[in-house]
């Protein structure tokens, strides 16, 4: 289906309707004032209760989810999309000049409360002048883009959406092309926004164009000033090849993220948090944890066969957590036969080059689970869905080990002493981590949070300025 002005149409149509499209978009930019922040965030507000009322339920059941954590996602993305979480995210991203000073007032004094909020504003102009510029003055604003194409993964339910609401709260308007594992869901909630906030309708168009619809697909991207693409290496790397030449490329990549584990933070509560971490997300999100690092280093240790230690040492923490990992897994709503499958297959596989003496990994199969033990090496893929690396990694090798997936980097689960803590959290920004939390919240989100260590709405603006 495709959501054209709030009107659902047939995907039979998109040639039709595409033909109409850049008429359309010039049409809006020409004659229409970007709704104001506002405007957009009462709606979020209004589509957060409608989903906690269970209007979204259907689509979510058709992706697998079952009751219990179909309302956990639900709370999560509702707190996201509430009123006060949306207007503090505009303050953090955009500034204090897209809010009057009674707002700025209350946060700053941390006396915020829903009822003192007053409404958002467009962002001012500013008037500077510049040194040694003999009185001249330069007037300054921040304005959208003007058209985002937004191409979505699928692998965080309902992202597509809100990638489209973080368009509109910076004032552009957005071409949505659907993930083909999405089943209708995000559509379902910008249909909904745009009944909320009929206005909206001229700034929200989307589109289940397939993948391999490379004339669609660039017919969109032509139209664009900014291209929000989220997706692997590969998906990054091809929507580079087709943008066109000055728009704006946004990249929101896949991500690798891992725990790191001192001596002092093997504790049951830590490693238990872990697990459920890995458990609960099936391994699927950036955030989601894919590869263990223990802090082992045998030179330390006094002892003759460094390598021998530092083995010994991994086997007795694979025999430890693989116990907490398989009861994690009976907590858990059980793998669809698909993802079991393809977890068996590749367990298979890994198997076969051990016997055949072509990889250094050891296997420790649990039910339902698995932890894959790895002499040496950098963050990786896991084979997801409960089946984790375990890898040694001294704090002295983890600066120039991690370097080498610099550009890959999201989250680090540290687990360690209070005393190691502010060291190893600083030596992991150096590396190239972007966030460090505790175990069990690795993947816990908030209306906060920065993209792969950037804001988005100041990515989805742009600076004019007019001079004397």
């Amino acid at each position: 289906m495709i959501l054209y002005q709030g009107i659902r149409y047939d995907s039979k149509q998109q040639t039709e309707l595409l033909n109409c499209l850049e008429a359309n978009l010039n049409e809006t930019l020409a004659h229409g004032t970007p709704p104001l922040p506002r405007i957009i965030i009462n709606a979020c507000e209004s589509l957060a209760t409608k989903a906690l009322n269970g209007l979204f339920n259907e689509e979510l059941a058709g992706l697998g989810f079952e009751v219990g954590p179909m309302a956990q996602r639900i709370e999560e993305a509702a707190s996201i999309m509430r009123k006060e979480s949306l207007e503090a995210k505009v303050l953090e991203e955009l500034g204090p000049e897209y809010l009057n000073d009674s707002y700025n007032s209350a946060i700053l004094t941390d006396n915020l409360c829903p009822s003192s909020i007053p409404q958002l504003s467009p962002a001012p102009c500013r008037t500077l002048t510049p040194p040694y510029d003999h009185g001249r003055t330069l007037t300054k604003q921040c304005v959208p883009l003007g058209m985002l194409f937004h191409i979505a993964a699928g692998n965080v339910d309902g992202l597509p959406a809100f990638s489209v609401m973080e368009g509109l709260l910076a004032g552009n308007i957005n071409i949505l092309k659907l993930p083909s594992a999405d089943n209708g869901l995000s559509l379902r909630m910008l249909e909904e926004l745009v009944k909320e906030a009929p206005e909206l309708a001229p700034y929200v168009y989307v589109f289940d164009t397939p993948s391999d619809d490379l004339p669609a697909i660039l017919r969109m991207a032509g139209f664009a000033d900014g291209i929000v693409v989220w997706g692997g290496e590969g998906a990054v790397e091809t929507i580079r090849k087709f943008a066109p030449p000055g728009v704006k490329l946004i990249e929101w990549g896949h991500k690798l993220s891992f725990a790191y584990i001192t001596e002092q933070g093997i504790t049951d509560a830590n490693l238990k948090a872990l697990a459920h971490h890995i458990i609960e997300t099936r391994q699927l999100l950036c955030s989601s944890c894919q590869t263990v690092f223990l802090d082992v280093d045998p030179e330390n240790d006094g002892r003759e066969s460094a390598n021998d230690i530092t083995m010994s040492k991994l086997v007795d923490f694979c025999e430890r957590f693989l116990p907490i990992l398989e009861n994690a897994v009976t907590e858990s709503v059980p793998l669809d036969i698909g993802s079991t499958a393809q977890v068996t297959l590749r367990l298979y596989t890994q198997t076969l080059e051990d016997h055949a003496g072509h990889t250094d990994r050891k296997i420790f199969r649990g039910r339902g689970c698995s932890i894959t033990l790895c002499e040496e090496g950098s963050p990786e893929l896991s084979p997801q869905f409960g089946n984790v690396l375990v890898k040694p990694l001294p704090r002295k090798r983890l600066l120039p080990t991690l370097r080498k997936k610099k550009s890959f980097l999201q989250t680090a689960g540290l687990l360690c002493g209070e005393d190691e803590r502010e060291e190893l959290t600083n030596l992991l920004f150096r590396a190239g981590i972007i966030r460090v939390t505790g175990p069990g919240s690795m993947s816990h989100t908030t209306a906060l949070d920065a993209h792969d260590g950037e804001y988005p709405l100041i990515r989805y603006t742009r600076i004019v300025e007019t001079r004397d």
